[in-house]
């Protein structure tokens, strides 16, 4: 079983910023990546960003050069600042893990946080 915690979301006018956090815990003994998707009213899931093992990164063309994702390894913790937010940022965020569990096998389902729900004013 893994847990994963969001926070940091709120409501912050155009131009602001925010910095989500994704705390990791459980029956862990690695993690390959960790991301950041959101999901707004009437939309889909989407990805924003991924950062993977080695640091390796990937965003979504809406939010590269305004959100940066980052992770603190020792605290299985992933970041995620965003910068020059606008109204269509507008969404639930979730965390998403994949790892190992402690057995060394590959979790058996998508782990997802409870979400946060950040909110741009325009």
């Amino acid at each position: 079983q893994v847990q994963l915690v969001e926070s940091g979301g709120g409501l912050v006018q155009a131009g602001g910023s925010l910095r989500l956090s994704c705390a990791a815990s459980g029956s862990m003994s690695s993690i390959n990546r960790m991301g950041w998707y959101r999901q707004a009213p009437g939309k889909q899931r989407e990805l924003v960003a991924v950062v993977f093992k080695g640091g390796v990164t990937n965003y979504a063309d809406s939010v590269k050069g305004r959100f940066t994702i980052s992770r603190d390894y020792a605290k299985n913790t992933a970041y995620l600042q965003m910068n020059s937010l606008q109204p269509e940022d507008t969404a639930v965020y979730y965390c998403n893990v994949l790892g190992k569990n402690n057995g060394g096998v590959y979790f058996d389902t998508n782990y997802w946080g409870q979400g946060t729900q950040v909110t741009v004013s325009s």
